[in-house]
């Protein structure tokens, strides 16, 4: 009888997973076609969300296509208008965006300008005007409010939580030390507020960002920067308030904005996810000589590369290092460009991938390297773009965090507040070091400073020899600061601003390929078959990854983004690391608004 039940079971299952496959290959018929894109289409680019680097790597967001925004795929979208003939004009909708940083944004607000070269009109709609929505659309050559929505010029701060009282009523201490003044990752956990130096140091980038963007305003409102500057000291602004301040040219509808660009027929609209399905080539671009792309982003760990449910995308040594030696090995590709997108992690982790990428440059001296910096490229994200020959940022980017930190939380307390005891037996001096239940002793203290001093001393002697200074003056710079990507070009940590385009143009310029030339972009990690998406999805190699996908959606739908940044704060990246570890990481509690 049981036998027969497992029988039926089996049975049933195995027609589960036979449906699912037959209905995903349903859909990928149905989806996977390119659409048709009407004559003189106006395109609707809805802009917004997180703005990932890397699209998740599972069946689901295979169908959805573009759908999940990464900025590539958005700026493709506008490549691709500017020389598609069927596209007409564009109306640009920035819906909502939901990190705290600024170079993705800058990188779409390039792209818009670039997009204007062509000299088809892109007119922006912003249905919520908050200050990352609105600097994005003084991009386009007109800017409409809806007639509920506000705007909101406030300025630029900064928040940031710190944990030292919170530890204190549970029972536990923040045993963690740091090389630096300004390496303040570990304040989140040992300060009840704002040091001298931390304080300082996010004043220094709130005004450098803050003056960036009223330059962007006012070169897109054609208004002098005095002006925005007193702009935002007056805002937020009701709909008339900004049309009659000239930071808007009207207040309507959408539909209405449409019927101004001549495509309020919908058959003459094409959806910018559906855009995203019309292949480069198709459109002439993504041809030529070949220029590799490895993407690392997230926090570097050892190991593989996957997605951690609270903290996003981690950038494994390991992955990385597998995609540097494929590109290493293709004898076609003319230049690699590392993109970076990460805060740090792992000292030794990011130690081995910078050793790969020293490899790949010195292997063939011919074959350019350059590193494009996203959002974020500090401490271990620095320390893997220093190999590079150019280092491109956009002026926001947040770089430097040259510095160092280890040590533990101590959990005993905790565990005695509830009547609970961590008790230990060990061999060997040093060997509870690690422990969770004490502070270090001044033994295991000593060897943990020799520890961090070591690698401080190493990281500025490299970053020294890669910027042609000197350790002394690399170390002044240094100390753990963080500095916006404007700031990094002016002291020399940066040699060129601009985003993955102009990185792209550097590496074209290194590897002597004609500017004029279009390239074709070797993208890694490489974008799966449906076949190994599949496979991956039902099979045990992707067991793992599957489950924190599932993890990471019943968290988005279930929390707040409150609720699930408290949960990020509280769990903290350093669970992402072995223990004892010695991390090149920079401040992750940065919250802006």
């Amino acid at each position: 009888m049981a036998r027969r039940g497992l029988a039926i079971l089996f049975t049933l299952l195995g027609v589960a997973v036979f449906v699912s496959m037959v209905g995903f290959l349903a859909l990928y018929l149905l989806f996977g076609r390119e659409p048709a894109v009407p004559t003189s289409a106006t395109l609707v680019l809805r802009v917004g969300g997180s703005l990932a680097e890397v699209a998740p790597a599972d069946v689901v967001s295979y169908f959805r296509g573009a759908r999940t925004p990464t900025v590539r795929a958005l700026v493709d979208n506008l490549r691709k208008a500017k020389v598609d003939s069927r596209v007409r004009a564009i109306l640009l909708k920035p819906t909502g965006f939901e990190s705290p940083f600024w170079a993705k944004v800058q990188e779409l607000r390039d792209a818009v300008l670039d997009f204007k070269k062509s000299g088809k009109p892109v007119y922006a709609y912003l249905e919520y005007g908050g200050d990352r929505e609105y600097y994005l659309a003084t991009a386009a050559d007109r800017v409409f409010l809806m007639p509920s929505a506000s705007l909101d010029l406030t300025g630029v701060a900064t928040y940031e939580v710190f944990l030292r009282g919170t530890l204190d009523k549970v029972g536990a201490y923040p045993d963690l030390h740091h090389i630096g003044d300004y390496k303040t990752a570990t304040n989140t956990f040992t300060e009840k507020g704002y040091t001298a130096a931390h304080k300082e140091m996010d004043q220094s980038l709130n005004r450098d960002l803050y003056e960036q963007i009223v330059r962007g305003i006012a070169d897109g409102r054609k208004k002098n920067e005095e002006d925005v500057r007193q702009a935002f000291d007056e805002g937020p602004f009701l709909p008339e308030d900004a049309l009659h301040q000239g930071f808007v040219d009207d207040v309507i509808y959408e539909d209405q904005v449409l019927e101004k660009l001549g495509g309020s027929d919908a058959r003459r609209q094409i959806d910018g996810d559906d855009y995203a399905r019309v292949s480069t080539t198709s459109v002439g671009l993504n041809r030529g000589p070949r220029i590799a792309v490895i993407y690392a982003a997230g926090a570097i760990t050892s190991g593989r590369s996957g997605y951690d449910p609270l903290n996003g995308a981690v950038a494994g040594s390991d992955t990385l290092i597998e995609y540097i030696r494929d590109a290493r090995r293709d004898r076609s590709v003319k230049a690699i460009v590392v993109r970076i997108d990460s805060p740090g992690g792992s000292a030794p982790a990011s130690d081995a991938i910078w050793r790969e990428l020293v490899l790949a440059k010195t292997e063939r001296p011919e074959r350019p390297l350059i590193a494009s910096m996203s959002d974020l490229a500090a401490s271990g994200g620095y320390y893997i773009a220093m190999p590079a020959t150019v280092i491109v940022a956009q002026p926001s980017t947040l770089t430097g965090s040259i510095g160092i930190f280890g040590g533990k939380i101590v959990t005993g307390g905790v565990y005695e507040k509830f009547g609970a005891k961590i008790d230990a037996t060990s061999i060997g001096r040093n060997a509870e070091m690690d422990s969770p239940a004490r502070r270090f002793n001044p033994q295991e203290l000593k060897k943990l400073q020799e520890q961090l001093q070591a690698f401080y001393d190493q990281f500025v002697e490299k970053v020294a020899d890669a910027r042609h200074s000197t350790p002394e003056k690399i170390d002044a710079l240094a100390q753990g600061r963080v500095w916006t990507g404007r700031q990094a070009r002016q002291n020399g940590l940066v040699d060129e601003l601009g985003g993955l385009d102009r990185a792209i143009a550097v590496a074209k310029q290194r590897a002597r390929i004609a500017a004029d030339s279009d390239v074709e972009l070797v993208v890694y990690p490489p974008r799966k078959s449906f076949y190994e998406l599949l496979t991956d999805q039902f099979g045990a190699a992707g067991g793992d990854s599957y489950q924190s996908a599932a993890v990471s959606a019943f968290l988005t739908a279930n929390l707040s983004k409150a609720e699930l940044d408290t949960l990020r704060l509280m769990r903290s990246p350093l669970a992402l690391f072995r223990r004892g570890e010695v991390l090149a990481l920079m401040p992750w509690t940065f919250l802006r608004n």
